[in-house]
């Protein structure tokens, strides 16, 4: 019974991140969705920064924070290591969730097409960008990145599996292609209103932070392996040839 509560636990949180994913698609493009990104009357737009910063600042700290090794050790003597994962996952969706709830709209838009071909450039731009991110995670074990393979092994009983250091396709080109596709996903837009530049930039400044956090953590796991792919390999812009000696090193 507690290894079928571990796992439904898991398959919960993953399906409440899968849905807060889906809904921040609609979210940003002010589709299919009753409260998004640029709904409702703006305010005074003092108030509305303020709020907006503070949920983004909330989130950050949340998704930083919470992934530090330092926390995960203190955080795994509260809960069983199995679900170390899914609950983090489940927290920073929760926190996702309340981003949009309380966004507050900004007026002013930089761009805007409501047809046409811009329309259709900022549309399939956006679609590629989530479709990278989709990817990415795939690349590296989609459903370990978010709990879910951790409460299936609990579920079968079998042991956990030790985390390697591995490059696959669009990591041979660049160390993180899942950022990339999230930098795709906030800029490519049809319609760029103020409130949408605010989330844009700060979630940009946010990823470019963290990502020094989690290599620096990724250097101290696998050593002179992950230092040997962080030179060899660029971190967001591809070249045109893969890095071979981080490949190698990889394997």
């Amino acid at each position: 019974m507690k290894r079928l509560s571990v796992f439904a636990y898991g398959a919960f949180s993953y399906a409440v991140f899968f849905a807060s994913f889906l809904y921040t698609a609609g979210f940003l493009t002010n589709l299919f969705v009753p409260k998004s990104i640029d709904s409702g009357e703006p305010g005074p737009v003092g108030y509305a920064v303020a709020v907006d910063l503070a949920l983004l600042s909330l989130f950050a700290i949340q998704h930083s924070g919470m992934a530090r090794p330092a926390f995960k050790e203190v955080w795994t003597q509260i809960i069983p290591n199995a679900i170390e994962r899914a609950t983090y996952v489940l927290l920073s969706s929760v926190v996702l969730i309340a981003v949009i709830v309380l966004w507050e709209p900004i007026g002013g838009t930089l761009w805007h097409f409501d047809s046409g071909v811009g329309y259709g450039i900022g549309l399939g731009l956006f679609g590629v960008g989530i479709g990278l991110v989709l990817y990415s995670t795939m690349l590296i074990d989609h459903f370990e990145l978010f709990g879910l393979r951790q409460v299936f092994e609990v579920l079968m009983q079998r042991p956990a599996k030790k985390d390697d250091f591995v490059t696959p396709s669009l990591y041979r080109h660049v160390r993180h292609p899942l950022y990339v596709g999230w930098f795709i996903t906030l800029w490519a837009t049809p319609s760029m209103s103020m409130g949408h530049l605010l989330f844009a930039s700060v979630c940009t400044a946010y990823i470019v932070v963290a990502v020094r956090l989690e290599e620096h953590d990724l250097a101290d796991t696998f050593g002179s392996r992950y230092r040997q792919y962080q030179a060899s390999t660029p971190m967001f812009i591809p070249r045109a040839q893969p890095a071979r000696e981080a490949s190698s090193a990889a394997a």
